[in-house]
């Protein structure tokens, strides 16, 4: 019997982990045990959701969230360390970028418990962003790296991977598991009254909303932009607020509508014209469901996407967005294999049980 803990500390990570869950289920030698930091605390995250996500519940909650980064990170180490104790495992699983995944691979180095990290190798070469601290250094104590792509791959060897004490795989993402998954589920969000195609936009980065020049540069744009297509915005309260205090103001052809959850987004994705955000992850929903995309951001970890001409990377600025939208002409071949065609969660478990033979 091979007993796994994940660790997971947001909506998003959940939704990831679920697909492998799934995998795991499959196999009746290998027993997994799910912790929730409660990093990030999500009201939408009820019982509820895990039914609807098909997702397992969570064995331990740990509540920590709200505080630093260093607090945050400290008191996940030390509550994560207490539970491995007791479970005793074989691996330690982390996903992605959080506090939540640094403190788990800490946690379980430190106990020589054997970690595994789920979306290795992704490099922003952005320092600035926590998210990047916590990939290296989760990348560096990891007994294997699940990397989504080459490029995570070719990221790691430039860094000396050779020389460190661990395996690497090519596993392929596992969100595009989930988008072939969930594509089923999907649902129409019910406060959405559109009719025909639209753009879908998303904007929650900081250095967007955080930047006033940054942030009226983008609704110019998408103002400019709705005159011919309607857009529409899922709006999360702190950008909703960021917006009101702007001068300018959204144009009504952009149709603001409340945060939605994964299944109402799927829907989205799945019926829009192009994508428009500064998310990381619906970079990559938009090719999984062959939409084109523009990146409202300066660098992006998905450089396939722009290497292959699915996406464009634009910035804040008002020129090169209107000008991506209604000039730039992007790949339509979207049968390329970037991500593993649906097959990453197999891949995982696969090179889990024969790492441990």
């Amino acid at each position: 019997m091979i007993k796994v803990v994940t660790i997971l500390g947001a909506r998003p990570q959940f939704i990831k982990a679920g697909s492998v869950s799934r995998e795991f289920g499959a196999h009746e030698n290998i027993q997994e045990v799910i912790i929730h930091t409660g990093q990030h605390y999500d009201a939408n995250m009820s019982d509820i959701f895990f039914d609807e996500m098909k997702i397992p519940k969570p064995d331990y909650f740990l509540g920590i969230g709200g505080n630093s980064h260093g607090a945050m990170t400290g008191q996940m180490i030390e509550k994560i360390e207490a539970v491995l104790l007791t479970e005793q495992p074989d691996w330690v699983l982390v996903y992605g970028d959080t506090n939540s995944t640094l403190a788990g691979a800490i946690a379980a180095s430190k106990l020589h418990i054997k970690v595994a990290h789920i979306e290795a190798g992704l490099r922003s070469f952005n320092m600035n962003m926590p998210e990047e601290v916590n990939r290296i250094l989760t990348d560096r104590i990891s007994s294997i790296l699940f990397c989504p792509t080459q490029t995570a791959i070719n990221n790691l060897q430039s860094e000396g991977v050779d020389k460190w004490q661990t395996q690497v795989s090519l596993s392929g993402d596992v969100m595009q598991d989930g988008a072939i998954f969930y594509k089923e589920l999907a649902e129409k969000p019910i406060d959405l009254e559109i009719n025909g195609e639209f753009v879908l936009s998303t904007i929650h980065r900081a250095e967007n909303t955080d930047s006033t020049t940054r942030l009226t540069a983008i609704v110019e744009s998408l103002n400019v932009i709705a005159e011919s297509t309607p857009i529409v915005l899922p709006l999360h309260p702190r950008t909703k607020a960021k917006l009101e205090a702007l001068p300018i103001k959204l144009s009504p052809a952009v149709k603001v509508i409340a945060p939605v959850g994964y299944l109402n987004m799927v829907w989205l994705i799945d019926n829009c014209k192009l994508v428009m955000t500064d998310s990381g992850g619906l970079q990559k929903e938009a090719f999984f469901f062959a939409k084109p995309c523009i990146t409202l951001r300066d660098e992006t970890e998905w450089v396939e996407l722009i290497d292959h001409n699915f996406n464009i990377l634009v910035g804040a600025d008002k020129k090169a967005i209107i000008a991506a939208y209604n000039e730039h002409v992007f790949s339509s071949d979207f049968n390329v294999d970037l991500y593993g065609n649906g097959l990453a969660s197999s891949n995982i478990i696969n090179a889990l049980i024969k790492y441990e033979k």
